[in-house]
This record gives structure tokens, sequence and C-alpha cells, in this order.
């Protein structure tokens, strides 16, 4: 089954908040000819989108398709989230890695959530960008690490963290599920589908052609085939993270494609709203399989969790999604859900993005692990950045050494799906 068409209708967007709140933008054309250009994109997400926009900028010519609408994918259904850094928290990149990678590492994800706030400004982005993440520990033995690891930040990397205790969580949320945390005044929150499209909008501007609902069925090397027409390209940048199908098994080896859930509750009044979250933040918790919530510009709960390993979404989305909602916050058991959506997001095992030259003239970025709006973002860029001569930055992120998923593909979701069903016990003990 091809998770482009496993649970949405082709070319129209889910039935998400963020979709009935988008920016108003002209549906582009599907290819309908033999082309040839001398970079093709495939995939109308954050890092197709970024690398696009940078390699016109520099002045290549490009093509940009999506198998259906831009921002279709992950980049317009996630939790908007712009953390800080990687995926994986500095002290174990450190030991893991080295301190020197290790902080190679940060500053590129540094650079990542920058170029996000930067982009939104030069080109006037309206996604309702707003400042700060909370993450929350639900655990009270979690609280000496979370202080540690604070300290540790703003003594070496000089970072604003701020430690919370238990009376400085509540203050912060209305709920009594968390007993410590921290606060990232540097993280951010967005509109994720209106990013895309900005970016989308700034591509057009700067000479990107764009082809929507025009899927690459097969790929030999550097020719694309479509079902309108066959593109033939100097450099071919694979951009599909979790939609990536059999477009390449290397990538499709290291690279997971798993379901994650949001919910949208009615307007909240503001009372109520300011309760919840008196300082308009994201958050996120500490579990496995992570919570995640904030507010929208007319005072919705959005509120992510819940994931799933096959390829269909469950029947009810709102109830993998409300149940910890109401968990955290009983006081919003009486609020309607207006909306409620999926989306397919990927992982690696190591939680770092996979970036990849698959053989000439052909990269591949994918596997962000829910660090995406950011990371996506930059690995556009940064693939940009190689094809056009200035390769130390994709360099850095290529050198991360990765496992690949275990067993042939028809076994790797059924194994993901228990080792993830043991994790997810865990957050219960």
């Amino acid at each position: 089954m091809n998770l482009l068409y496993a649970n949405d209708i082709p070319g129209t967007y889910p039935p998400s908040w963020y979709a009935d709140t988008a920016v108003p933008r002209p549906i582009a054309t599907p290819l309908d000819r033999d082309i040839q250009t001398e970079v093709a994109v495939v995939g109308a997400g954050y890092t197709g989108l970024s690398a696009a926009l940078h390699l016109a900028q520099a002045g290549r010519q490009v093509v940009l398709v999506d198998a259906h609408r831009v921002g279709w994918g992950a980049s317009g259904r996630n939790g908007g989230q712009i953390g800080s850094g990687q995926r994986i928290d500095q002290p174990e990149l450190e030991e893991s890695l080295g301190h020197d990678m290790a902080r190679d590492l940060w500053a590129i994800g540094q650079d990542a959530r920058d170029l996000v706030k930067s982009l939104i400004a030069r080109h006037a982005i309206p996604c309702d960008l707003t400042p700060g993440i909370t993450y929350t520990d639900h655990r009270q033995r979690y609280a000496a690490g979370t202080r540690a690891y604070v300290e540790h930040m703003n003594r070496h990397y000089d970072t604003a963290l701020q430690y919370l205790d238990a009376g400085a969580v509540r203050e912060r949320l209305g709920t009594q599920a968390y007993y410590s945390g921290l606060h990232d005044p540097d993280g951010a929150h967005l509109h994720p589908l209106n990013y895309a499209l900005g970016l989308a909008t700034a591509a057009r501007t700067a000479g990107v052609t764009i082809h929507e609902n025009t899927p690459v069925t097969a790929r030999d090397g550097r020719v694309l085939q479509t079902p309108g027409g066959q593109i033939t390209a100097d450099h071919v940048v694979l951009a599909c993270n979790g939609y990536l199908g059999g477009l390449d098994d290397q990538v499709s080896r290291h690279v997971m494609p798993i379901n994650n859930y949001i919910v949208a509750t009615e307007p909240l009044d503001e009372a109520l709203a300011r309760e919840l979250i008196p300082h308009n933040e994201a958050v996120a918790d500490s579990k496995f399989v992570v919570n995640y919530f904030r507010l929208s510009r007319d005072n919705r709960m959005l509120f992510g969790g819940g994931e799933s390993y096959s390829y269909r979404f469950p029947r009810d989305l709102a109830a993998k999604a409300r149940k910890p909602m109401i968990e955290i916050f009983p006081q919003l058991a009486d609020a309607k859900i207006t909306h409620a959506w999926g989306g397919t997001l990927a992982i690696t095992l190591s939680r770092l993005p996979y970036l990849r030259r698959l053989q000439d003239g052909v990269m591949s970025a994918s596997g962000y692990s829910g660090h995406g709006v950011a990371l996506a973002t930059l690995s556009g860029a940064l693939m940009a950045e190689a094809i056009t001569g200035d390769s130390p930055r994709f360099d850095t992120m290529a050198r991360l050494a990765h496992r690949a998923f275990p067993g042939p593909r028809r076994w790797r979701t059924p194994l993901l799906a228990l080792a993830m069903s043991w994790y997810a016990l865990r957050d219960r003990l």
C-alpha cells in the first residue's frame, strides 16, 4: 500500500484546523509534458521548498513536484514547534559522538531555528510565529536530570534555558500532570501549513516552477517518471520524508514512517485559555510517545498525542489525542472537538536526520524524528549549498552514522510497533 494514498483524498488537504485557516493560493498545474531542468526537487514540504528556494536564489533552474499539494504531508499537519538544537539532547550527543561533533550539531540546530525565523521575516510569511517552548517532566524522578541539563546548557552552550520546579510549572500551565520542566525562550511555534505556503510563494517569486498533483512513480538515476511526463535533471533532490515509498531503497532502510494525531477544540473563552497556557508558549512533555500542545490564535487547544505504525490511520482519530488531552487538562472534558487529523512523519533509529548523497547528482534528506520544522528547512538549504559547491554543513550531517532498521521491509513495521509498545508501556510505569 502506498502511504500517499492510504488515508487521504488525493490532492486534498486533510480536514485540519490548519487547512481551514490556510492562506488562499492557486493550485499549481500538474506536469503534462517531458522536460529537462538543472534541478528536480521531489516533495513540496519544508525540505523541498527550502531547497528549491535557495537554489533558485543561487540562479539555478528548478522544477519542484509534489504528488498532492504544497505542504500536504507532515509539513502542513505537524505541531508547529520550532525547537533548539537536535532531537537528541546535547549531553547524550557529547557522550556518543564526542564534544566537537556535538558542538557542530548544536550549531547546525541553532542555524536551523534561526533560518526559519529569518525566512518568515524576509518573506513576510503570515504564520502566527510566537516565541517560547516549555518541556515538562511527567515523572518526579526526572527533576534532578532536568535541572542538571539546564545548568549544563547554560554553562557550556550559552543558552537562556530556565529550570522550572513544580510551582513554576503550575504557574506556566493549568495542570497538575507535571512535576518539573524547562522553558526555552528562544524556541517558538507557528501555523505550519501557512509557513509552507509562504515558502512556496517565495520560491515561485524566485523563479521555481511548481507542479502539484504530480507524483513521481519511478526513478532511474536523475530521470523521473510522472503520469504526465518525464523529468530529466542534472541534479535530483529527494525531499519526501515519510512518503518516499520505493524511490530509493537505501533511504527506506534507514528512515521509517510513523503516524501521529492532533485534535483542535472549539475556541475557548479567554479566561479558560489563559488558565491553561497563560504565557502562550508551546509545550511538549517527557513521555516517549510525546504529548504536545499549544493554543491557536483563536484560542483553540491544539493537542497532539498518540502514534501508530500501520499504513492506515485509526477510525476514530479524535479519540487518539483526546484521551491524553483530558488527562492533562480535565478542564477540557466538555470542550467540543472540531477538527481531528493524522499525519505521517519519519524517524531514524538515532533520531538524527538522514542526509546522504545517494549517487552522482542525487541527494536526499529525511528522518527528522519530530524535530522537522527547523531541521527540514535547514536540510533543504544544506542540499542547495552542496549542489552549488559549498558543502561543509551538508557533509557534517552526511557523516553521521545511521543503523538500518532491522529485517526485510515487510517486517520493519511490526518490529517497530513491538518496540514502541514497550516504550509506551514505560511511560505508564
